[in-house]
C-alpha cells in the first residue's frame, strides 16, 4: 500500500522543512537538500532525524 497523496503533500523534512520525495521501492521518504532518507514502516513515516539514513548524491 502506498502513502496517501494528501499526507505526502503536508509532510516536510524535520531538519530543513523542505519537500520530501516518496521512494516506494525503498519504502522511504527522501530529502535531497539534507541528503537524508526517512524510513516508512508499516505505511507509517518515521520522521525522526536520528532514524534517518544518509543518502548518496
Amino acid at each position: 500500500m502506498a502513502l496517501d497523496e494528501k499526507l505526502l503533500k503536508i509532510l516536510a523534512c524535520p531538519k530543513c522543512k523542505g519537500d520530501l520525495e516518496y521512494d516506494a521501492e525503498g519504502s522511504r521518504l527522501l530529502c535531497h537538500a539534507c541528503k537524508l532518507a526517512y524510513p516508512v514502516k508499516d505505511d507509517i513515516p518515521v520522521m525522526l532525524i536520528e532514524e534517518a539514513e544518509r543518502i548518496e548524491g
